[in-house]
């Protein structure tokens, strides 16, 4: 396409710049205290109440979703027992326990995404799964691992507290429980607490609110698929117009007696083209295909040519062409300016074809203008949907654009942007969730090391581990995340990776009567220092002349920011450096007792 790159980088500065704001990411309202019912659990019955327990057990897995599901099922096949799971939800599923909002899918092809597919004998019924038979497949792993037996639903962990004395883990829990873990790893997942915009007034609203992540069918009627009958002559307001605003849009639109979407910044929509499995290829599956498959995403993605793309979808276009444009260019020997401004052109070229989809797609051309984003790919999370841009071309649904300001209040009755105000029944919050904040607040209770010292207190300054996983002064412990990880877009791959890594330490520590297994403070301090060095704190994640998002603090990364950010060098690169460290069989950067 042709376009004037200079005018370019120029509207991309203006729209940065006027949705940049001082208080960054403390702009949100944390939920609790009178926010805490936007957290209650609509899913499980409420009143449920259970003797507290105090036992021994061998490995603590903290969160039930996808992270300590895989880790339970590594855990089982390196034949390690006596696992408990602590989850305060009602049953396994994490994310997708939670987030059962109409249209809620993977955008992640679910073959690779749902995990332990070969495992289970089971095949998505879609290209991209929706939540509810997500949800089903969690459930199915806990059955297939006898995870349920010794699981704790319904409830949070307060804190974790190392007892040198004994070398265990005390888990506190809000039922009273002592549990005495030798082990413990934490799954929490990254996106694990919702948060409010910190909007004047909304404590004063009259109408019935909730969070996306908290869907109130009770109130809209339907379910997952839809058929929110009882929103029918209702005026919705639907704050927020990221991935998930994306997948309920269309649902809200065709329900409500008005809906009303209001947008600080437009995501990047580009085409999903969702298709039901075709048996003919299911039955030509041979044994490993889904770990084939999973790694022949996983390079695409990095860069690394395939003979065929799996996959074959937006994920591998948006970043395998990127990336093979750069490694062309620097087979090339171009000098760092050329490769920029190569890189840049593609850029703009990918986000040009994005922005035309929307003149393609929507009737009114000032309502087009308003959902065009105008940043950098990768700036914001991209996203892909076929319904949700033709939503607004009903003559029952307004968008907003709020011009990067944001609402500004709510009133008993309504919101106010520019001093107009809309009146509504309802306001849903699709604001997603709390990061850069500290890790007791993201979870809900801290962990307490050698000394006392807490994590929130070790990383006051930024993320200090080894391999992501090993933190020195907090013995016995693992953490499943991508911070200084391997982080892949497949997310669940890179669990799956960390729980084949705990699982075979944890059953090494248990073949040799390994009381005590802690990173030493060089090895973590190299390792820091190797995140620093390998630097992906630009553009791959969002970097300062990006518009604001919670992939750079809001628009204002900084160096714990940076700290924080995932191995350089790729998945590909950490995933071959965990099992290279396996098979050498040192445990280097590991101290054993």
């Amino acid at each position: 396409m042709e376009f004037d790159a200079k005018a370019m980088r120029e509207k991309y500065r203006l729209e940065r710049e006027k949705r940049l704001r001082d208080d960054a990411n403390e702009q949100y309202i944390e939920i609790s205290g009178e926010y805490a019912h936007f957290i209650d659990d609509p899913y499980s019955e409420p009143g449920f109440s259970r003797e507290p327990l105090e036992r021994d057990v061998n490995v603590v897995l903290i969160g039930g979703g996808f992270g300590g599901l895989q880790a339970g099922a590594r855990l089982r096949e390196a034949g390690v027992e006596d696992i408990c799971i602590v989850e305060k939800g009602g049953d396994f599923g994490g994310t997708w326990y939670w987030n059962r909002y109409p249209g809620a899918q993977c955008d992640v092809e679910s073959y690779i995404y749902m995990p332990l597919l070969e495992e289970l004998n089971y095949i998505p019924t879609q290209k991209y799964a929706r939540g509810a038979e997500i949800l089903a497949h969690a459930q199915a792993i806990g059955r297939h691992y006898n995870l349920y037996e010794d699981a704790l639903f319904q409830t949070q962990v307060t804190e974790t507290r190392w007892d040198a004395t004994i070398n265990r883990w005390i888990v506190s829990t809000d039922r009273g429980d002592t549990l005495r873990a030798r082990f413990i790893a934490m799954a929490n997942g990254p996106l694990s607490k919702p948060k409010l915009p910190g909007i004047p007034g909304i404590e004063d609203f009259s109408g019935h609110s909730f969070h996306t992540s908290r869907w109130d069918y009770d109130y809209t009627g339907g379910d997952a698929d839809g058929g929110l009958d009882r929103l029918a002559g209702k005026r919705i307001a639907l704050i927020g117009t990221g991935a998930t605003a994306l997948q309920c849009v269309p649902h809200l639109g065709e329900a409500a007696g008005h809906l009303y979407v209001f947008q600080r910044t437009p995501s990047g929509v580009d085409v999903r083209n969702n298709a039901q499995t075709d048996m003919e290829w299911t039955e030509s599956l041979k044994p490993g295909w889904q770990r084939q498959r999973m790694e022949n995403f996983n390079a695409l993605i990095c860069g690394v040519p395939q003979a065929e793309d799996l996959v074959n979808d937006g994920w591998t276009d948006l970043i395998g062409k990127m990336i093979r444009v750069f490694r062309e260019s620097r087979r090339q020997d171009l000098d760092g300016k050329a490769i920029s401004e190569i890189m840049e052109a593609v850029n703009f070229e990918k986000m040009n074809e994005i922005r035309a989809r929307v003149d393609e797609l929507i009737g009114d051309p000032v309502t087009a203008e308003s959902l065009k984003p105008y940043y950098r790919m990768f700036c914001k999370r991209p996203c892909f949907h076929d319904e949700y841009l033709q939503t607004f071309n009903r003559d029952n649904v307004t968008l907003v654009d709020t011009d990067g300001q944001g609402v500004e209040r709510i009133t008993e009755s309504g919101l106010v942007v520019d001093g107009v105000e809309y009146e509504v029944d309802c306001i849903i919050y699709s604001t997603g969730y709390e990061v850069g904040t500290s890790y007791a607040s993201r979870t809900g209770y801290e962990i307490y090391g050698e000394g006392g010292q807490s994590l929130s207190e070790k990383w006051e300054d930024g993320a200090r581990t080894l391999h992501g996983m090993f933190v020195h002064g907090f013995p016995n412990c693992f953490i499943m995340s991508q911070t200084q990880g391997g982080f892949t877009v497949n997310y669940p791959h890179m669990l799956d990776e960390l729980a084949a890594h705990i699982a075979h330490v944890i059953r090494h520590a248990q073949d040799h009567d390994i009381e005590r297994i802690e990173a030493t403070e060089s090895a973590e301090s190299q390792w820091v220092q190797t995140i620093i060095d390998k630097g992906m704190n630009g553009g791959a994640l969002g970097g300062e002349d990006c518009t604001p998002s919670y992939y750079n603090n809001e628009g204002k990364p900084n160096d714990r920011i940076r700290q924080g950010m995932p191995y350089g060098d790729g998945p590909i690169a950490f995933f071959a450096l965990l099992k290279a460290w396996r098979e050498e069989g040192k445990f280097d950067g590991l101290e054993l007792g």
